[in-house]
């Protein structure tokens, strides 16, 4: 035992009787017994060692094809009240629920070991931080909890002997029967079930189940915020650092953004970027009245197809070492893995993410899996920042929401106020890729990027927000959009991206901190185009920019009809500011 809680032990005991395993082992997160765990999972084929020399402490899995991503519509969250649920989450009495899924947990763990990984989602002593102990008979999941998450022994530390705030996870990968897949979220209780899966998103339960799904009603009870967000720092030539949180739906570029690499023209002036996290971020009022946050997480959990030495070195370099691959391809000339997008050259003598002999010269289907990911340290990444740890967090200046639009959203512009930037954020949407679904260019809103992962009602959430707004008063970050992906004619993106967006980010600090002015639009403050520095971009002019940031009142008068249909979902639970921001920013593109 790691822990004297009696609450700990007495849930422990309860899930032992009821999924009866052979065997209980305790994670205490020691080398020792981690070493023991990965020898077993490699001796029965469960995971492969890679090239030593090249991917030192690294390892490949592979999932069942049934298995290989979140599955939304398996997805439940279980709050004793419909309504509390909302219209975008799916929703189960908990009775109904736990009478459904007991059963099948019943003697779940015959024949196998159940493990027992208690873990800090957060640094350790943080007073952020929250306690978590998962119960599951996957190595794989130890392995992935130990790089994703503080786990161990530590852990309790922040617990104690007599709390009952801890989050209790209880996962069997079962028969990876996708027939009887659940996903489930008990909010009241604090408890998170998931059966029948051994897919990242859906058993590391620390990470969207409980960092976000979970925290994000915890936080609208305890006066915090639970994000979809990633933290970056920004450095400038005399040492200061500004600190900026973004929101993006799947498929815009965050962990580019949160590991971006300077142009050459910032990097020779001593500009540097700091990577805090690249998917979630926790924020609470400081003592100084400003909003903290930190990174629950320890570690990345990437997607590979199309990470490679342009798109993201810093990524890239991450998983370097000790990193757990899942459905990449083998390549067996070398022993290492490849990916679809990683270089121009697929080894021509591999095994496919399937588990086949696959030539990457020859073959016509994919070396990896679309939703291939790599588990990788954050602290082996080069930008990680000096900040990581720090129990208290770091102070947010900016925050930014962003999507994919081809024609509507401006480069970039900034909220007239909070209360303007939650509207902002509540309407965000991104248009499909031919790479999502066969539609292209439908739009799907996503607001704050976390239409799949608020706990509760999200017009609750809007209000949270709102109220968050009026604690911080005048100390509340400024709140912009952002959208990297405007294209011609053509169907070209006219905006270069990737480390030019530092760009972009150098007006938002400039904000920030008074120093640069702006340009007031129906839809809020723009940079002056002159402000935005194109210097060293050779496809880039001031008209291009002025371009970029052009209001199309007409397509913007379309986008109102479309937040209007959107808003209708959450009937009277949404908040009457988020309807009064509607109307005024019909009322300025009228007059515009």
């Amino acid at each position: 035992m790691l822990t004297n809680n009696q609450n700990v032990l007495k849930w422990v005991d309860e899930m032992v009787a009821l999924c009866k395993p052979d065997k209980v082992e305790w994670i205490d997160g020691s080398e020792a017994q981690l070493k023991a765990l990965r020898d077993e999972a490699i001796a029965t084929g469960e995971m492969e060692a890679l090239n030593e020399e090249k991917l030192p402490g690294c390892l490949l899995h592979r999932t069942k094809p049934n298995d290989v991503a979140r599955v939304e519509g398996r997805t439940f969250i279980c709050s004793r009240k419909e309504e509390d649920a909302g219209p975008t989450n799916n929703w189960c009495d908990p009775k109904e629920m736990y009478a459904k899924l007991t059963p099948m947990y019943d003697g779940v763990m015959k024949g196998r070991t159940m493990y027992v990984i208690p873990y800090s989602m957060g640094p350790i002593g943080s007073p952020l931080a929250k306690v978590g102990v998962e119960l599951t008979d996957s190595i794989y999941v130890v392995l992935n909890m130990d790089i994703m998450t503080r786990m161990g022994a530590q852990a309790f530390e922040n617990l104690g002997d007599t709390s009952n705030d801890f989050v209790r996870g209880l996962h069997s990968k079962a028969d990876v029967d996708p027939e009887n897949r659940y996903i489930v979220q008990f909010p009241e209780d604090n408890t998170i079930w998931s059966i029948n899966s051994a897919y990242g998103g859906n058993v590391l339960l620390g990470k969207k189940c409980f960092a976000l799904r979970i925290a994000s009603y915890q936080g609208k009870n305890e006066g915090w915020m639970a994000e979809h967000m990633l933290i970056l720092g920004l450095e400038n030539p005399q040492g200061e650092v500004t600190y900026i949180t973004a929101a993006f739906p799947s498929a815009c570029g965050k962990t580019n953004l949160a590991m971006l690499v300077p142009p050459e023209i910032y990097r020779k002036q001593g500009y540097k970027v700091w990577t805090v996290g690249d998917d979630i971020a926790w924020l609470k009022p400081g003592e100084d009245g400003r909003l903290y946050a930190i990174n629950p997480e320890n570690g990345f959990f990437g997607v590979a197809p199309g990470t490679n030495e342009k798109s993201n070195p810093n990524a890239l370099a991450s998983t370097k070492k000790n990193t757990i691959f899942t459905n990449v391809a083998h390549n067996l000339d070398d022993n290492t893995v490849w990916w679809e997008g990683l270089d121009k050259n697929p080894p021509e003598n591999a095994i496919d993410w399937m588990g086949r002999p696959w030539n990457g010269k020859t073959s016509t289907e994919k070396g990896a899996h679309p939703n291939s990911r790599f588990t990788a340290p954050a602290e082996n990444c080069p930008c990680i920042s000096p900040e990581f740890n720090t129990p208290k967090g770091v102070p947010i200046s900016a925050m930014i929401f962003g999507g994919r639009r081809a024609k509507t959203a401006p480069l970039v512009y900034q909220s007239f106020d909070w209360k303007h930037g939650v509207f902002v954020g509540s309407t965000m949407a991104s248009e499909t890729t031919a790479a999502a679904t066969g539609a292209v260019g439908v739009v799907r809103r996503d607001p704050m990027a976390m239409l799949p992962f608020c706990g509760y009602h999200m017009g609750d959430y809007f209000a949270h927000w709102l109220e968050m707004g009026e604690k911080l008063g005048d100390k509340a970050p400024k709140i912009f959009n952002v959208n990297w992906f405007r294209t011609d004619d053509e169907g070209h993106f006219i905006w270069p991206g990737f480390g030019d967006n530092m760009r972009v980010l150098m007006w938002i600090v400039a904000r920030c901190k008074g120093e640069v002015d702006a340009n007031v639009t129906p839809l809020g403050y723009e940079p002056k185009p002159e402000d935005i520095n194109i210097e060293g971009l050779d496809d880039i002019t001031l008209d291009t920019v002025k371009g970029l940031l052009d209001v199309d009142v007409d397509l913007w008068k379309e986008e109102v009809a479309g937040i209007k249909e959107f808003y209708a979902k959450f009937g009277d639970k949404l908040p009457a500011e988020l309807n009064n921001q509607l109307a005024a920013l019909e009322d300025r593109l009228n007059k515009a």
